[in-house]
């Protein structure tokens, strides 16, 4: 049987008068997606990265990329919290002294152009936050202005 491996990249958009710009991959294989990010211009310490619902970056405040992305309307939280969490909660991460980051993330509750709308995360996109996400906070776990953009289009 061939296995089908799809690799998808995007860069992303600093936004919010911030310096934050990167690259982030999505390859789905074997029933899973993994996500690889790098980001550069943070400031040092955690910060907050989701999917959220619409490929959209044009406003300069990254707003028009709307909610969190949670196609099975649970409340937010940590990614595979039992009380319920979003599909694009990923969670933090922490950049460096030098305002750098890599993240990297896999699950098999996303695809990439499926037919299953509670997992495709082609048409969202990915957005990285100035603050921390507290996980508790609804909807969005107060994690602060949206600093950087890009939409998840093929």
């Amino acid at each position: 049987e061939e296995v089908m491996e799809e690799t998808i990249a995007f860069k992303m958009d600093p936004k919010s008068d911030s310096n934050v710009a990167g690259e982030v991959e999505f390859t789905e294989k074997d029933g899973n997606v993994v996500m690889t990010a790098s980001f550069s211009g943070l400031t040092p310490g955690k910060h907050a990265i989701h999917i959220h619902e619409k490929a959209d970056c044009s406003a300069a405040d990254g707003t028009s990329t709307g909610g969190h992305w949670n196609p099975t309307s649970e409340p937010h939280g940590k990614w595979g919290a039992s009380e319920g969490y979003h599909r694009g909660d990923i969670g933090n991460f922490t950049a460096d002294a030098e305002g750098n980051a890599v993240v990297e993330f896999t699950t098999d509750l996303w695809c990439l152009s499926c037919e299953d709308e509670t997992k495709n995360i082609t048409g969202k996109a990915v957005i990285v936050h100035q603050g921390v996400d507290d996980f508790v906070s609804q909807p969005s776990g107060a994690a602060g202005a949206r600093i950087s953009c890009t939409g998840i289009i093929k």
